[in-house]
């Protein structure tokens, strides 16, 4: 690993510990075990190493929102749900403490707001990419044509965040069957409200394919 890496991991654990306002340059240069100047070589200041532990070294939302949005028809819908929401539970839980630190300080929310704009991401874009999927589901008929999608994708990821709170709220600790089996659960309920109806949940003359 590189003396970036040794940093990152390193930020990460001090800001899921201590939160952003309470960790320093100095304590997270201490668990890396280098000088607080090889910190400022990588990064300009602590919102800079804040930012790149949330791109860096939080779970990979939107690369599995890309897989989803890249391949639709592909395994069942309740799958690629479950796998989503497992993902979405992960990011939530992990990277609460990071998340929440944004609050921390209006200017650094503000320079994050700025940031978000200029990379054209945001929370709203895992949202929006659920929605895309979601609808290219509906054209194939493994979805109800007349489902709310919008509503559904807002159902989703609201429960993983609430998740998130929770976990973290109450310091309880998950395993990963726990979350397995939240995740299977939330995404065994949102299907079952999007499940075509029999004899035609698609498009007019359009077959719907099997589903399970």
């Amino acid at each position: 690993m590189s003396t970036r890496d040794d940093i990152l991991d390193a930020a990460a654990e001090v800001m899921r510990t201590q939160g952003f306002a309470r960790a320093t340059t100095k304590s997270i240069a201490q668990v890396a075990g280098y000088s607080e100047a090889a910190l400022y070589k990588h990064f300009s200041d602590k919102a800079a190493i804040l930012l790149a532990v949330m791109h860096e070294r939080l779970p990979e939302l939107p690369g599995s929102l890309m897989e989803l949005i890249g391949n639709p028809g592909i395994g069942t819908v309740r799958a690629n749900l479950t796998q989503l929401a497992r993902t979405a539970i992960d990011f939530y839980v992990d990277g609460f403490p990071i998340l929440v630190s944004l609050f921390s300080s209006q200017d650094l929310l503000i320079a994050h707001r700025r940031r978000m704009r200029e990379l054209n991401a945001g929370p709203h874009k895992a949202q929006e990419g659920l929605i895309l999927y979601l609808r290219e589901e509906q054209k194939l008929g493994r979805i109800r044509r007349t489902a709310d999608v919008e509503a559904a994708a807002a159902l989703l990821f609201g429960a993983c965040f609430q998740r998130g709170f929770e976990v973290n709220f109450t310091g309880i600790d998950t395993s990963d069957e726990e979350r397995n089996a939240y995740a299977g659960a939330l995404a065994k309920t949102l299907y079952e409200s999007l499940q075509p109806v029999k004899g035609g949940g698609g498009r007019p003359g359009l077959r719907s394919r099997p589903v399970r």
